[in-house]
């Protein structure tokens, strides 16, 4: 049986201008996909008006919380105790997001709950992977 989870977060965009604006989002985790975590943004948030998924390793968050870590188009590092920096890239641009460190703390917690950390079933995901990839071939 496949377990989601999902935890509203309160995401703030930090402008150019140095300014914040809120950036509500929620954190979604499946067991049927054990390795990745998902942030998803509402239309009201993106630019052109649609739900944006980011999609990256659920080991990047628990290794962001403790430190920079990051490549390609998802970057996060603390920002001192009480928050955490996702910088997310795209063919669109950079978009630098400050979330509170507890509440993804706290969806972490709850994502080895369901699978713990070096449990994940691999051979599903590979195999889930490589038909999202090459489909009937």
């Amino acid at each position: 049986m496949d377990i989601t989870l999902e935890q509203p977060v309160r995401g703030r965009l930090v402008t150019a201008r140095e300014q914040e604006l809120p950036a509500p989002a929620t954190l979604r985790y499946t067991s049927a996909d054990p390795l990745a975590v998902h942030l998803d943004f509402p239309p009201d948030v993106s630019l052109d008006g649609t739900a944006v998924t980011w999609t990256f390793a659920r080991s990047l968050l628990d290794e962001g919380l403790r430190g920079p870590v990051g490549g390609g188009d998802v970057h996060l590092w603390p920002c001192g105790r009480a928050r955490t920096v996702i910088e997310l890239h795209s063919p669109y641009g950079m978009a630098l997001l400050q979330f509170d460190t507890a509440a993804l703390q706290r969806f972490l917690v709850r994502t080895y709950a369901v699978v713990a950390a070096g449990q994940e079933d691999l051979a599903e995901a590979l195999d889930r992977g490589l038909s999202a990839l090459l489909g009937n071939v």
